[in-house]
């Protein structure tokens, strides 16, 4: 499937969802979804995940729902989700690995009407990530690598996700070299370009692949922290 861009109907759809966010407007409006959104995101998928492995041969992308795709519909059941039902930004994940595609390392892109959000790493760690995230900088030589990492990213003005923690874990010591590391709820970098962007399929693409290029030595440290992840036991 060809990629050619997003149509420049796209991300006023996505207003209209944000005016209109109810299943019987959507539902009335599902064609425009299926031609403006869905369809495209397809074909991103496709031409973007063969880039992709240029960088990283292991990647995993499918241009399915609940795979490099994300639903539509929100899960409203969770507590304290947010409880409109549609989503007015469009998600993508390319991951590496064989854990959960959202606690697995991935290259990850939304945009919607404000920003075209580009990202890589893991957001939010569960508990095994967790875990395995902070016995791998047990190693003073992890610290100082992924130190290393973050500050090379900075200087390119790439972003990092705020630390999320306060406290340090239990038996750290708060006075060895790069200690903050251990404060962080995630990891990942990422970068906030204009949404008009993807309406040009061949620069949206190069432009993504010259990011994630840049981004790639995070890319593969957490993925190398993720190999490492225990299986949860009963």
């Amino acid at each position: 499937m060809s990629f050619e861009g997003f149509s420049e109907k796209t991300l006023p759809f996505l207003e209209e969802i944000r005016k209109n966010n109810n299943k019987e407007w959507f539902e009335a409006h599902r064609a425009e979804y299926e031609q403006y959104i869905l369809n495209p995101s397809r074909g991103f998928v496709e031409e973007m995940g063969e880039h992709l492995m240029a960088l990283e041969p292991t990647v995993n992308f499918e241009a399915k729902i609940n795979k490099s795709l994300f639903r539509i519909y929100r899960d409203t059941r969770r507590m304290g989700a947010n409880k409109v039902p549609l989503k007015h930004r469009i998600g993508f994940i390319f991951w590496q690995g064989n854990t959960k595609r959202l606690q697995a390392s991935g290259f990850y892109m939304h945009f919607s009407p404000e920003e075209l959000f580009i990202a890589v790493g893991v957001r939010w760690f569960e508990k095994p990530m967790l875990d395995a995230y902070r016995e791998y900088l047990k190693d003073a030589q992890k610290r100082q690598e992924l130190n290393d990492i973050l500050h090379s990213l900075m200087a390119k003005d790439y972003l990092v996700i705020d630390r999320g923690y306060k406290r340090y874990p239990r038996g750290t010591k708060v006075d060895m070299a790069h200690s903050y590391l251990f404060l962080y709820k995630g990891m990942a970098t990422y970068k906030v370009l204009k949404p008009q962007l993807i309406q040009d399929g061949d620069k949206l693409i190069d432009t993504l692949y010259q990011i994630y290029e840049d981004m790639l030595p995070l890319q593969q440290f957490m993925y190398d922290v993720s190999l490492r992840v225990k299986e949860e036991r009963d």
